[in-house]
C-alpha cells in the first residue's frame, strides 16, 4: 500500500565547507569573500527529493574579505549589525530534482532579521566512504540576491556616477556533509 524508502541524515562538516560571497567594487571590478561559521544539517530523499529539506546557519561575525577595516564595517550596523543579529539562517521550503544529480531548493533565508525567499540551485558533486568508516557528500549551491532586499542599504555614490559597493550578491555554498543515522520512513 505505501512505499517504503529511505531518507538520510547529514550534518554539514565545517572544516570543508565555504559560504562564498562576490559583489562588484566601484562599478569596475569584484571583491569576494567567505563565512568561515558555517553549520547545519539536511535530510535527503533520493526517491522523492520533495521529502528533502535542509537547514543552514551563518556566523556573519567570521566574514573575511582579506581586508580587516572592511571585515570590520561589514560586521557594523552599516551591513550585518552582528552584534544584534550574529547569525543568518536558510530553511528550505521545497526541494525539487531537476536532473540527475541537480536540484533546485526553495526556502527563507534570514539576514538582519529580514526573510525573504530565495532559490538555490544545487548539483550534488559526489557521495563516498571516508577513510574513516563513514559516509560523506558533497554539494555546491549557487544563489544571486539583491543585498538591499535584507536591509543591507549602506553605499556611497561615486562622482563619475554609480555606487561604491554593488547590489547585486552572487553566493555559492561548498558543502560537504557526514552522515548521520539511517531513517526508514
Amino acid at each position: 500500500m505505501f512505499e517504503k524508502h529511505e531518507t538520510t541524515a547529514w550534518t554539514i562538516d565545517p572544516a570543508h565547507t565555504s559560504a562564498e560571497f562576490a559583489v562588484k567594487h566601484l562599478m569596475i571590478t569584484t571583491v569576494k569573500g567567505q563565512f568561515s561559521d558555517v553549520s547545519g544539517r539536511f535530510t535527503l530523499d533520493d526517491a522523492k527529493p520533495s521529502d528533502s529539506s535542509v537547514e543552514v546557519e551563518i556566523g556573519v561575525a567570521s566574514v573575511d574579505t582579506r581586508e580587516s577595516k572592511r571585515d570590520a564595517h561589514l560586521r557594523s550596523a552599516d551591513f550585518f549589525a552582528a552584534d544584534e543579529h550574529p547569525s543568518m539562517t536558510f530553511r528550505s521550503t521545497a526541494v525539487e530534482r531537476t536532473s540527475e544529480d541537480r536540484y533546485r531548493v526553495k526556502g527563507d533565508l534570514t539576514i538582519r532579521g529580514v526573510t525573504k525567499p530565495v532559490e538555490l540551485s544545487v548539483e550534488r558533486e559526489g557521495r563516498v566512504k571516508d577513510p574513516w568508516g563513514g559516509e560523506r557528500i558533497g554539494f555546491t549551491a549557487t544563489t544571486k540576491l539583491d543585498r538591499r532586499d535584507f536591509g543591507l542599504m549602506w553605499n556611497m555614490a561615486l562622482e563619475a556616477g554609480g555606487l561604491l559597493v554593488g547590489n547585486d550578491v552572487k553566493v555559492t555554498l561548498s558543502v560537504e556533509a557526514v552522515r548521520e543515522a539511517e531513517v526508514t520512513v
